[in-house]
């Protein structure tokens, strides 16, 4: 280990335990695992469809034998309520077994009539993938890319957030147990200052990150300097539309889930409520009483709902967000302030008379509180909505659907949910637009990120070509 590096440091952040340390990786230990995972993809790519599928569903089933241990892993290392822990483990074996079943129709070649007498489209593997991954949905953020990735025929190296060495390990050791061949994963245990000589690295192809906007513009740059491609799930301000004609029971309790899913450390959370003057009283006041009955404790109690932020950090901006808001003349209608006792706690929070100018409205907030912002109507609401740097994901209420589809198409975001909240599925594509990156992942597009799509064009057929014969 080099002189200069701290070591890798896994601490509960419900009570300030260190759990773990590990030494970073030194370039002898990164070059064996990037031989490791380059040798693996070599025979990996060969595999058909059907044998790469095999481990990927022996996958499945050992993340749900373990859910126990994986999820109380989870919740040890980043503080996700055990609930939600679990829940996320039986997301990711749903994820592997969609790719197991639909990869190959995803990539299937693509027959397109010319005037050859045989040409289609392939989709081949690139080879070795980095993926960059955050620490909020653990082992969720690295099936999501590496199911489909896997499924295309790539290999990849993980460098996880350095607060989740012990998930980012123990999903290295799932993946080898699961058939999948040795080396074709391998974990880096890095400190983000040594990112930089793995993305230049000729035998890295290609990178992936989820993470914030500012660390999501770096990693473009340097790929963007070694040419390689990139897809990139970054930061999210998701606008929660409440328009007059809207449930508002049901919108205020599923408002509630949108803000505080996990402690409301995630990207795809509703962050700035835009309600409707005319109904945004009685918004308000539905909204805080469902947050106000959060139960907040030991994240591994069955009972909680919202446990510790991540980072003691993260708590720090939280505060600093909602102390100059309020100074700005927003109003806390419940919550606000740390909680009792050890760990990096911040009670669920709703505030109300917010400005748009507002750092809890203009600024990304991770963790549990909620901006309510009042428009005059729907089209005010579409021009708040959009008048942010992210553009990730957004929910809009209304009981008039034909509305609801027409306003949704002029939301700036990689998907609009009405009158439901905003989630990945494997079925459909997820990313986002702006400072909230550009690529996709999940569903056919997501597969396709990785891949060599590749003309292959065979033999001078009867027709005559449309259009010129070179470049």
């Amino acid at each position: 280990m080099s002189a200069t590096l701290s070591p890798i440091t896994s601490i509960n952040p419900a009570t300030g335990e260190v759990l773990a340390r590990f030494d970073p990786f030194t370039q002898d230990e990164v070059d064996h695992a990037l031989d490791e995972a380059q040798d693996a993809f070599v025979a990996w790519r060969e595999r058909s469809f059907e044998e790469r599928a095999v481990p990927m569903r022996r996958l499945a089933s050992l993340l749900r034998a373990r859910v126990d241990r994986y999820g109380r892993l989870i919740t040890l290392e980043m503080g996700k309520p055990i609930v939600e822990a679990k829940a996320e483990l039986e997301k990711c074996a749903l994820g592997c077994e969609h790719y197991a079943d639909h990869a190959a129709r995803y990539l299937a070649d693509e027959v397109i009539p010319t005037n050859a007498k045989k040409s289609f489209v392939a989709f081949q593997p690139l080879g070795i993938v980095l993926a960059v991954m955050p620490w909020n949905f653990p082992f969720w953020q690295v099936i999501r890319f590496a199911a489909p990735a896997f499924m295309a025929g790539n290999a990849a190296v993980l460098k996880h957030a350095s607060n989740v060495p012990q998930c980012a390990l123990a999903i290295e050791e799932v993946f080898h147990e699961a058939g999948f061949p040795e080396g074709l994963l391998r974990t880096l245990l890095l400190a983000g200052s040594q990112v930089e000589p793995v993305i230049e690295d000729v035998r890295v192809r290609a990178v992936t990150l989820t993470g914030s906007s500012d660390t999501g513009s770096r990693i473009a740059q340097l790929a963007g300097r070694a040419l390689k491609k990139t897809v990139l799930e970054l930061g999210g301000s998701d606008p929660f539309i409440v328009l007059a004609d809207a449930d508002l029971d049901q919108a205020a309790k599923v408002a509630t889930r949108a803000r505080n899913q996990n402690t409301g450390q995630s990207c795809i959370a509703a962050k700035r409520f835009i309600a409707v003057e005319s109904i945004a009283s009685d918004f308000e006041r539905r909204f805080a009483a469902e947050v106000g009955a959060l139960q907040v404790g030991d994240p591994l109690d069955a009972k909680t709902q919202i446990g510790p932020l991540a980072r003691e950090d993260l708590r720090e901006a939280l505060e600093r967000q909602v102390r100059e808001s309020n100074g700005m003349g927003a109003r806390v209608l419940t919550g606000g302030g740390r909680g009792d006792g050890k760990g990096w706690y911040y009670r669920p929070t709703v505030m109300a008379d917010v400005t748009e100018d507002m750092p809890v409205f203009n600024e990304e907030t991770f963790g549990p509180v909620a901006a309510v912002v009042r428009v005059r109507d729907a089209d005010e609401a579409v021009r708040v909505a959009n008048d942010s740097a992210y553009g990730l994901g957004a929910n809009l209420w209304t009981k008039d659907l034909a509305l609801g589809e027409r306003l949704a198409r002029r939301i700036e975001s990689g998907s609009v949910f009405v009158n439901g909240m905003v989630a990945s599925d494997p079925r459909l594509p997820f990313g986002g637009v702006k400072r909230s990156g550009y690529g996709r992942e999940l569903s056919s597009y997501g597969i396709k990120e990785f891949v060599n799509i590749q003309t292959i064009w065979i033999g001078q057929g009867t027709q005559k070509p449309a259009g010129p014969q070179s470049e």
